[in-house]
């Protein structure tokens, strides 16, 4: 085992660690989480059993084979931001709902009071 492949094994066992203990704490959602554990599982595979990347990378056509590694996790980001961005306008559109509700319900506590 090169001293690169231990490394990089620690490195994602440190990762997915961090990641275990936000969940633990409250800090991360366990739905985001899943996203992270999973992209730390996959370079876990990948820095263990170091033949996968180059098959894969032939398999898709990528002549240089660690090219495909910031390939699939850009991708991944991207799918993850644009969830995040979803769910940041879901609660947009709500949380100005809420700020209507409560306007209407202030206007009506406040005529009670006025009769």
């Amino acid at each position: 085992m090169d001293k690169i492949q231990i490394v990089a094994i620690i490195a994602v066992l440190f990762f997915i660690g961090l990641i275990s203990r936000f969940i633990i704490k409250g800090k991360l959602r366990t739905e985001y989480s899943i996203i992270w554990i999973l992209m730390g599982l996959i370079f876990l595979v990948f820095s263990v059993w170091r033949e996968s990347l180059d098959l894969l990378a032939k398999f898709f056509g990528v002549y240089y084979a660690p090219a495909l590694i910031f390939i699939f996790f850009f991708f991944m980001i991207f799918i993850f931001l644009i969830h995040l961005s979803v769910v940041n306008s879901k609660q947009h559109e709500q949380i100005k709902k809420l700020a209507q509700e409560i306007a209407l319900l202030k206007e009506k506590v406040s005529e009670k009071k006025a009769n």
